[in-house]
């Protein structure tokens, strides 16, 4: 986006995978959700008075305004989703056209950063570069396969930054031996709302294979440090309204079937008339308004679509995303302390971002 935006022959991009824009391709499930009609900062973990400069300057109406300048019309679903309307080829062929005014060098491997008499050395596997301004855009640890590395956090710590803890994010969770029932019921999902700590993630769980993954798990994964978190497998429900019920108890909760009868066996409640539990049974029924669970850990950066922490933003100019510590250096993207929820936060994070560094570039002589 930053080598689309900067006037033509102004910059080198240097890729370390053969194509360009590998990561956008599978995002989305392969239709990637560009943005959000519901953007504020209040969906992205990091520092807000930080983030909020490049959401105002390219919110996701500007950033709807330019797709459509280049003749891509995203598609709104799920309500507040933007995405490309058959493919994620549609938004990399744009930013291919656009940033082919540029140099781009794929295949070529950053090794790091120095910098004597004001000028950037950028050693590669196969050459050195050198510049007066040097962007760091290298996202963060997430889908190793596609060539994610720490390599801009390394430059970033060699020029005095600091690095906020790392962690897989937007990933499914691993369960501890007591919900390894969860397993059985692979494939099967369900509404939920997730609290961890003051935070509340609504939408699908899905019992995976290895533990729990779906919508509301991987946004409460971008707030889960350790511990424990609540789950309200029973959203909507209102235990008043079942009160005295003569029906079976599988047949009264807005459960799956399977998942309601697992619960049972689990909280050792027998399937039978609501009105016959007794009162230990129902409040382990009721549990499930507030069932507590401590994953054991995360599926790994292998599967999480972003890692939250990064450079530090404090080291950072909001109006301009250069370096506080070295005139000419820029963050961009993911590689920043700024991680958003599932829904299309993170691009328009990596494209506002970019516009507010490619408008201090431009003013630059």
């Amino acid at each position: 986006m930053l080598a689309s935006l900067l006037p033509k022959d102004r910059a080198t991009l240097l890729e370390n995978n053969a194509k360009i824009g590998a990561k956008i391709l599978i995002s989305g499930g392969g239709k990637c959700n560009i943005t959000n009609a519901d953007m504020g900062t209040e969906y992205y973990l990091g520092d807000e008075d930080f983030m909020a400069p490049s959401l105002k300057a390219f919110d996701e109406k500007a950033l709807l305004r330019w797709l459509e300048r280049q003749r891509l019309h995203p598609v709104l679903r799920k309500e507040t989703q933007y995405f490309c309307k058959n493919s994620a080829k549609e938004l990399l062929d744009v930013l291919n056209k656009e940033a082919k005014k540029q140099n781009i060098i794929c295949s070529t491997e950053v090794l790091g950063v120095t910098k004597r008499d004001d000028i950037f050395y950028v050693q590669t596997n196969k050459k050195t570069y050198t510049a007066h301004n040097v962007v760091i855009a290298s996202g963060g640890l997430s889908f190793p396969k596609l060539g994610a590395s720490a390599i801009g956090y390394e430059i970033a710590e060699h020029f005095g930054h600091s690095i906020v803890r790392t962690a897989p994010a937007l990933v499914g969770f691993t369960v501890q031996k007591e919900q390894f029932f969860f397993k059985e019921l692979s494939g099967v999902s369900t509404l939920v709302d997730i609290r961890v700590g003051d935070r509340v993630c609504k939408g699908s769980l899905l019992f995976a294979h290895k533990g729990l993954s779906g919508p509301a798990v991987l946004d409460a994964s971008l707030y889960w440090e350790k511990g424990k978190m609540e789950i309200d497998f029973l959203p909507e429900f209102s235990w008043k309204a079942i009160q005295g019920s003569k029906k079976q108890i599988s047949s009264l909760l807005a459960l799956p079937k399977r998942v309601t009868k697992a619960f049972l066996i689990e909280l050792d409640v027998e399937d039978k008339a609501y009105h016959t539990l007794t009162e230990v049974e129902l409040t382990r029924l009721q549990n499930l308004s507030h069932y507590v669970f401590a994953p054991a850990g995360t599926f790994g950066y292998s599967k999480a679509e972003v890692t939250k922490g990064g450079v530090d933003t404090s080291e950072v100019d909001s109006a301009t995303m250069m370096s506080k510590k070295e005139e000419g250096l820029y963050f961009i993207g993911e590689v920043l302390d700024v991680t958003g929820r599932l829904g299309g936060y993170n691009f328009q994070w990596a494209f506002s971002s970019a516009f507010i560094c490619a408008k201090h570039i431009k003013g630059k002589r």
